[in-house]
């Protein structure tokens, strides 16, 4: 399988999953130029689907079964069956609530396509209130190998790491990641967002001295999780 990344507004990111002649879109906002790759390399939209209901999300939605003969997967079938295939490939759905409750991850090869739930560099907003079930979601993503590829919802990546280098100014691969970011193909790997992202590293040292250095719980790796959400 292929993954193909596209930008829309300022920001946000969609994906298109495809293979010699099916494809799915993942948040498909960029819709006309999803549909204008489809075309230009002769592939079928099967599926149009989501990795949570947010607007800015969901919006191209409708352009795109419109523009081809997709069929949608909503978040309650997604969920309740795990995963979907895509000419014999299996993507696994991965239940990551936390950012919402609907939040989901898709897997597939060496690839998570992780909505606004881990980006590069940083994780998203807690908007489910459900911070211990946010927790779960980013230790399952942390599990997996090294060599993981993280597509995101967002490009939040000068952001992120302007809090990184602000938050632990002695971190010296921050410099490096940032010369490996390249705003037409925002990706890292988890080896590499183990090295520079904050809300990774909750059980590195150093991390916990900072969080200790500003009065804030760090006995259990929950408290140091929950901690870091807290910084500002």
């Amino acid at each position: 399988m292929n993954v193909k990344q596209f930008r829309y507004s300022p920001d946000n990111l969609s994906y298109l999953i495809f293979g010699k002649d099916l494809a799915v879109a993942i948040d498909g906002g960029a819709a006309e130029a999803i549909l204008a790759f489809i075309a230009d390399k002769g592939l079928n939209l099967k599926y149009v689907t989501n990795t949570h209901a947010h607007a800015d999300h969901t919006v191209g939605n409708q352009r795109l079964l419109d523009g081809s003969g997709a069929v949608f997967i909503d978040n309650n079938t997604l969920r309740k069956n795990r995963f979907f295939e895509l000419e014999g490939a299996r993507i696994v759905v991965l239940h990551t609530p936390g950012h919402t409750l609907d939040s989901v991850t898709f897997h597939l090869d060496n690839t998570l396509i992780t909505g606004d739930t881990l980006f590069n560099g940083t994780v998203g907003n807690c908007f489910s209130g459900d911070l211990q079930g946010f927790y779960r979601s980013i230790k399952m993503l942390m599990a997996f190998p090294g060599e993981t590829v993280i597509y995101a919802g967002h490009d939040y990546v000068s952001e992120s790491m302007a809090f990184a280098r602000a938050f632990e100014p002695g971190n010296r691969h921050i410099d490096a990641f940032l010369e490996n970011y390249d705003p037409t193909h925002v990706q890292s790997t988890l080896h590499e967002e183990f090295k520079v992202n904050p809300y990774l590293r909750f059980n590195d040292e150093n991390i916990g001295s900072i969080l200790r250095a500003r009065g804030l719980p760090v006995a259990s790796e929950y408290e140091r999780w929950a901690s870091m959400m807290s910084v500002e």
